[in-house]
């Protein structure tokens, strides 16, 4: 794989590393990571779509090679959607890109694909293991129509709740526990043959990443403001994701995307890590259905 590396910088001054692969006359397709991953958790999957789109990773801000800005208000989604409009305007300026993320990445690229002044830069979007928390904050209203499903992902979130703490989420990370309990949950849905962990992981890196269920969560699910669509989104959902579950990820969206592909598929939450091959896949093949 050969990958460029240039710096971008956001609207308030935070640098961002960006890394380039293919050929960008071709589609461009930007990969985001969640959380606590870097740009590196794309890396298998950017060697099987480079010689077909000029595919474009980064560093979200407080991780990898990234700045690390100080402070709940500079993890903010609309901060990190400035983050992204500044990076589309550096590596594709002219065109519409089709954005792949995972996780926190899918969170917020959620956010740009709902937002107006993101219709005319995004051709389509694949989310895996993530969803829209405004789309998330009214499926879970709803408890009374899908009471189990609701209650299997209030457990599975437990570690939201968790990272709301003052000082106890910090110590987790510095003392190994957060990066056990990511490898741990990476182990279900994980095929034979299957890689280590999605990415480099470093401590100030799980910290400062605490930031974005900080600044975003709690006043997000409980105020919803949900938007509707007209940019084709595919959801990929990993059967044995224990993070976010099955039915989030794919009923949540449905009364807010007009055009929704769905992909339940064998794997767990790092299935991106996991199964590349599929992910790259799903990825061409719903971006070569899209109308011209």
């Amino acid at each position: 794989m050969t990958s460029a590396s240039t710096r971008v910088e956001s609207t308030d001054g935070v640098s961002l590393a960006v890394f380039e692969s293919g050929d960008p006359a071709k589609p461009t397709v930007v990969a985001v990571h969640g959380y606590p991953d870097t740009h590196t958790l794309w890396d298998r999957v950017v060697e099987l779509l480079e010689d077909e789109f000029h595919v474009v990773t980064y560093d979200v801000r407080g991780v990898g090679e990234s700045d690390k800005p100080v402070g709940r208000g500079n993890y903010v989604i609309e901060q990190l959607l400035d983050d992204l409009a500044a990076i589309l305007d550096a590596v594709a300026p002219d065109q519409k890109v089709h954005l792949l993320a995972h996780d926190w990445g899918s969170i917020q690229c959620w956010d740009a694909v709902i937002a107006p002044e993101f219709t005319d830069r995004i051709a389509s979007f694949t989310s895996i293991s993530g969803v829209s928390l405004d789309h998330a904050g009214v499926w879970l209203r709803t408890a009374r129509q899908r009471p189990r499903a609701v209650v299997q992902q209030m457990l599975e979130s437990y570690y939201t709740a968790f990272f709301q703490l003052p000082g106890l989420p910090e110590f987790a990370a510095r003392s190994g526990a957060i990066d056990a309990v990511a490898k741990f949950v990476g182990r279900f849905g994980r095929g034979t043959g299957s890689g280590g962990p999605a990415s480099e992981r470093t401590e100030e890196d799980m910290i400062n990443g605490l930031e974005l269920y900080r600044a975003n969560m709690p006043v997000r699910l409980s105020n919803p403001v949900p938007r509707k669509t007209d940019i084709p989104v595919q959801v990929i959902a990993p059967g044995s994701d224990l993070l976010v579950s099955p039915a989030l990820q794919t009923q949540a969206p449905e009364p807010f995307v007009s055009d929704l592909r769905i992909s339940e598929i064998e794997g767990g939450h790092w299935v991106v890590a996991d199964r590349p091959d599929l992910i790259a896949e799903l990825t061409r093949a719903f971006i070569a259905d899209l109308p011209s």
